[in-house]
């Protein structure tokens, strides 16, 4: 997938980690199917996401006609019922969507999901559903941590307009708004790179910025 391409992103579950991850995606301009069975809960979130459907998540049948193996990537946030998500991921495999993201409850659970196919699994954690959608939403960011509302640091994959050039030719602060804080190179990592240091294209960067400077680097 393209880095700056708006993504599609099918979420089955609509509890409190599958709506923040719909809501953050939604927010950050991608296409967001959410599917559940609570009536309730759908109609709060049809503001907050692309479309919200009223549908069994199990229902190959249901998935299908939502047309989900056309979506870019699908997250099953349902890690509470095991059976489902084993059933859901395994659904979602064969139909082709091509990358699979499952909330998981034990290590138990994680094994046996990425035994039958899930490309990633997820601990729920405070706020996991903001992070996730932040590096689902970022391709080229590997890792992403909220310092708060309005800033993060990321570790993200050199852009390509930079390769070969230094921090002071780009201006990286004034023109980005970002803060370099170390660039990572194999084994390597290089804290505070001085101002001379040219990028090269296997380069991994840290660095803070306010949320929105982040989300212009896609």
């Amino acid at each position: 997938m393209e880095n700056n391409k708006n993504r599609s992103f099918v979420i089955l579950g609509a509890g409190r980690f599958g709506t923040s991850v719909a809501t953050t995606l939604y927010s950050l301009g991608h296409e967001v199917l959410l599917i559940d069975r609570n009536e309730d809960v759908i109609q709060s979130m049809t503001k907050y996401c692309t479309h919200a459907v009223i549908g069994d998540c199990c229902d190959e049948d249901t998935l299908v006609s939502l047309g989900v193996r056309n979506f870019d990537a699908a997250v099953v946030a349902i890690g509470a019922d095991f059976q489902s998500s084993v059933l859901v991921t395994v659904m979602l495999k064969e139909m082709g969507v091509p990358y699979v993201i499952a909330k998981v409850q034990s290590e138990r659970h994680a094994k046996v999901l990425e035994k039958i196919g899930a490309d990633n699994v997820i601990f729920p954690e405070h706020d996991s559903g903001v992070r996730l959608a932040h590096n689902l939403a970022l391709n080229n960011f590997v890792d992403y941590m909220e310092l708060s509302p309005d800033y993060s640091i990321a570790e993200i994959s050199c852009p390509e307009g930079w390769i070969g050039k230094s921090i002071n030719e780009l201006n990286v602060r004034a023109r980005f708004g970002v803060n370099i804080m170390a660039v990572k190179n194999g084994g390597h990592i290089n804290v505070s790179p001085s101002p001379q240091e040219r990028f090269e294209a296997d380069d991994m960067l840290i660095v803070l910025a306010s949320n929105d400077d982040l989300n212009k680097l896609r």
